[in-house]
């Protein structure tokens, strides 16, 4: 990386590592705890990139935006935040911030995103920020699936792109379809939720149409339409307009498994899949748990129940749990369990007390996502190994090495199971048994027999 780069922020161990990483890929830094001192140092046209955090002692980051595209058009501001809404996503979107990073932050991610802003060193004009917008948006977490989440919102909010917001019951669809619509230019215009009762007559379109009158109209649960109630869709969203409104749709089944199994039109899912958006289920951000059992518990003191907060044993057991009905069931358990604690400090046995009740406890194993296939969770790593490089490749000869990386513990697996019985192991692996000798030679896997346990 080639540049220079402001970074602003009052933590010192956080400047301590982002001028050291950033200094060994080649950039000159310019490190502040000051807001006062960043504005100076852009007004003066120093820098290329500006890292800079919200909460700052003397004022606040996001606020600073528009003064630094008006005193440095093209400038790339990325901004990085312990504020783990999705209203500091929309802000900085709406600040036409170049991008945005919670805190704890990934460094290889961080500094593969500010290779990009030195490349493009071009943006917008920026637009003003509104204020006067709650900030007490259930939509909350500071794991990586919430974050992209945040980014895809806060980048389609203002278009009149159609949305299929897809995930689990109890995810929060609903909530993504509000915010889409309650941080729009159309926030002024209706927001109408459409089942398939409302296009049962002839002239239901037309009243659906009447009630949006502009605004948005929102698909609930689509693949339970009937097809005839989604053929109603397309016609509706086809039928010229003046005052057309944005259509969104949420569903439980994704969109490819409906269309296969004819539970979606095809035409429909064309018009509808503008922007798709996956809401990840509890068990794919379980650190994110905690921080909503205490939002919950936290709104619950205010509606004037006392105020409690979960042990570190009592969160552990939170995080454990499989949460089938997702942010939903967690909201229900929470409320229940800081109603019947007796202390304003949460135990486990209290935890597990009220999920002792719940449906199907099972357990979740940190890393892996229950019900994940085997591509989805291959396809995870090789990302991340991606980002580790930054804006570099990683070196060259990664199909052979990949595939080694795979090979090998299939192979010893499959001969564990097989107790080394090497005639066994290849039909298992339905390959030739002098080609799994020759394979167990070049990998180095070392077999031994035993009889196997039942």
């Amino acid at each position: 990386m080639d540049g220079t780069v402001l970074v602003a922020d009052d933590d010192r161990t956080i400047r301590t590592v982002l001028t050291q990483a950033l200094t060994r890929a080649g950039c000159r830094v310019h490190a502040t705890s000051s807001l006062t001192t960043l504005m100076r140092w852009v007004a003066e046209g120093k820098g290329d990139v500006v890292i800079t955090d919200v909460m700052m002692p003397d004022g606040n980051g996001l606020e600073m935006l528009p003064k630094i595209a008006q005193d440095r058009p093209g400038l790339p501001v990325i901004v990085i935040s312990a504020q783990n809404t999705i209203m500091t996503a929309i802000k900085a979107a709406e600040a036409e911030a170049f991008d945005y990073l919670p805190k704890p932050f990934d460094l290889p991610d961080l500094m593969k995103r500010t290779a990009r802003a030195l490349e493009s060193r071009v943006r917008r004009p920026a637009r003003e920020i509104e204020a006067e917008r709650p900030e007490d948006l259930p939509l909350i977490g500071r794991t990586p699936a919430m974050q992209a989440l945040y980014r895809v919102v806060a980048r389609i909010m203002n278009t009149d792109l159609p949305v299929m917001i897809c995930g689990e019951s109890g995810t929060g669809k609903s909530l993504i379809g509000k915010a889409l619509h309650d941080f729009s230019d159309r926030r002024t215009l209706p927001y109408v939720t459409v089942s398939p009762s409302d296009l049962r007559e002839m002239d239901g379109p037309a009243r659906v149409m009447a009630r949006a009158r502009g605004g948005s109209i929102v698909l609930d649960e689509l693949t339970d339409f009937p097809l005839e109630a989604q053929g109603r869709v397309v016609r509706m969203m086809d039928a010229p307009n003046d005052h057309q409104p944005r259509f969104m749709a949420t569903c439980r089944v994704p969109p490819g498994q409906a269309l296969d199994e004819g539970r979606l039109r095809e035409d429909l899912y064309y018009r509808l899949s503008g922007a798709v958006i996956d809401v990840p289920s509890l068990r794919e951000r379980v650190e994110d748990i905690p921080l909503l059992a205490q939002h919950f518990l936290a709104r619950d003191a205010r509606e004037g129940q006392p105020l409690r907060h979960l042990s570190e044993s009592a969160a552990e057991v939170m995080r454990a749990y499989s949460w089938p009905g997702n942010v939903r069931q967690l909201e229900n358990a929470v409320r229940r369990i800081g109603l019947t604690a007796v202390a304003d400090e949460i135990s486990r046995a209290e935890v597990e007390a009220v999920l002792g009740n719940q449906p199907r406890a099972e357990p979740v194993v940190q890393g892996q996502v229950r019900g994940e296939s085997l591509s989805a969770s291959v396809a995870g790593h090789l990302r991340r190994y991606f980002d580790l490089h930054g804006a570099d490749l990683p070196p060259d000869g990664l199909y052979a090495r990949i595939l080694r990386e795979v090979e090998a513990p299939l192979i010893g697996i499959a001969l564990d199971a097989t107790a080394g019985n090497q005639a066994k192991c290849a039909d298992l692996l339905g390959i030739n048994r002098n080609t799994l000798r020759k394979k167990i030679t070049e990998l180095d896997i070392q077999v031994t027999r035993r009889r196997k346990l039942m």
